[in-house]
């Protein structure tokens, strides 16, 4: 048997591991809804459950893998494998050692990243990005990450760069959990648009987005409730996804402006989901803001798909052994 390695991708709606061989080859692969009650524990517990049936559909134990590497949202401190906050899963508002917890109980070697920056990677090494030098990746979900590749390398700064979700598009605007005004996120953020979503409702508008919702066994509006409200016309979930386009469309043409860079990469799960269509129409929505229209970089659909946060989070483990 080739070596194994596993890739856990944390999202807040979704647990998602993949096993692959040393040829990058999906061998297994396991989802699971992210628990929202009981804390950390149940975070943890549904994490493991994941990697253990990606492995028995792989054909291998937990003991067996080379390593784990896991994607998880919001603030890392990699080298101490510690999730330092996480506001997008209840429970780890605080700092959490995530690495130690899945070690013990899987007995392989666990490497932490920021669920955003490994998805990119995974598209500089083996998606997208693999013959474009500098270029942007933003991740479509219950929040909006991004990453930005200068030269082939992750862009980090001082620590937190390439934030792009968290950059004001509206001064005085909507407020994201953080409780930052007026960013990106707060219009473009799916755990933001179902929240506006209930407050329509409750101010009488009426949408068929929490029917579909039930009728899809879901607790909350998924990538793939909003895409059939959209397909069917629904007017409120026009409304907010144009308003979401609009606002990722801004952010992106900055930072063109600012980098201009080769190209913008739309992943996540709302951007794998809608696919190049909606690329296509984020392209056209940068065309107004854009300095140079004439010479706008492609906005590209991540190619690893929705499981690109996980098969990027698996490079974590080359990287460390």
């Amino acid at each position: 048997m080739s070596k194994r390695i596993c890739g856990v991708d944390v999202g807040g709606t979704k647990i998602e591991a993949v096993v692959l061989n040393d040829k990058h080859k999906v061998c297994g692969k396991a989802r699971l809804a992210t628990p929202t009650a009981d804390g950390p524990a149940s975070v943890i517990n549904a994490i493991i459950e994941a990697i253990k049936a990606a492995a028995d559909d792989a054909g291998c134990k937990t003991n067996e893998l080379v390593g784990i590497g896991i994607g998880a949202p919001g603030a890392v401190d990699a080298s101490a494998g510690i999730l330092v906050r996480a506001p997008n899963i209840p429970g780890f508002d605080k700092p959490y050692p995530l690495a130690a917890a899945i070690k013990k109980g899987c007995g392989a070697p666990v490497f932490l990243g920021n669920d955003v920056s490994v998805a990119v990677l995974g598209e500089r090494d083996l998606g997208a990005g693999a013959k474009l030098h500098n270029f942007v990746g933003i991740w479509w979900g219950t929040g909006v990450g991004s990453g930005i590749v200068l030269n082939r390398e992750l862009w980090h700064g001082r620590g937190a760069a390439g934030e792009l979700g968290h950059t004001v598009i509206q001064r005085g605007g909507l407020a994201e959990p953080s409780g930052m005004v007026g960013t990106m996120e707060a219009y473009a953020g799916r755990r933001n648009m179902e929240t506006r979503a209930r407050d329509a409702v409750a101010a009488g508008r009426e949408t068929n987005l929490f029917t579909l919702m039930e009728q899809a066994g879901k607790e909350r509006l998924s990538s793939r409730v909003w895409q059939e409200a959209l397909e069917a016309g629904d007017p409120l979930a026009s409304e907010l996804i144009g308003e979401a386009v609009d606002a990722i469309a801004t952010a992106a043409a900055n930072v063109i402006n600012i980098l201009d860079l080769d190209a913008v990469i739309l992943g996540g799960g709302l951007g794998s989901r809608f696919g190049q269509p909606m690329a296509d129409r984020i392209a056209a929505a940068m065309q107004p803001t854009l300095f140079q229209p004439d010479k706008a970089p492609p906005v590209l659909v991540a190619a690893l798909g929705d499981l690109g946060g996980a098969i990027g989070a698996s490079l974590l483990v080359g990287r460390h052994l």
